[in-house]
């Protein structure tokens, strides 16, 4: 029989799965969001839009939940917060150039050219 304080526990514990499942939910809610940003604004494939936000995160230093945040709201704030403006450009050329070394079959990773 399990006694009061390991129910309590057990509570609380499942309690705070079931929020980290929440806010997991969300985070992946919103990147799915960003990648639809960057797939039209880039005239991307799918595929290319989650490299974006992955080069943008890497080379910022800037969560990749953050990264989306400032995605999806770029359209209603017609701002795009400055560190992601700038790597936005070399990120989408990273993506084709990625792209593009796929189709032609080279396996092989396709450096960004850029320190970081």
């Amino acid at each position: 029989m399990i006694g009061r304080d390991e129910q309590t526990d057990q509570l609380e514990a499942l309690q705070e799965e079931v929020e980290q499942l929440r806010r997991a939910l969300g985070s992946h809610a919103l990147v799915d969001q960003a990648i639809g940003v960057v797939i039209t604004v880039g005239g991307l494939r799918p595929e290319q839009g989650w490299e974006v936000l992955r080069h943008i995160s890497q080379h910022t230093n800037i969560k990749l939940r953050e990264v989306a945040r400032g995605l999806v709201e770029w359209p209603t704030r017609r701002r795009l917060p400055e560190a992601i403006r700038g790597a936005l450009p070399a990120a989408l050329e990273h993506a084709r150039t990625q792209a593009e070394a796929a189709d032609r079959g080279d396996e092989r990773e396709v450096r960004c050219g850029r320190p970081g």
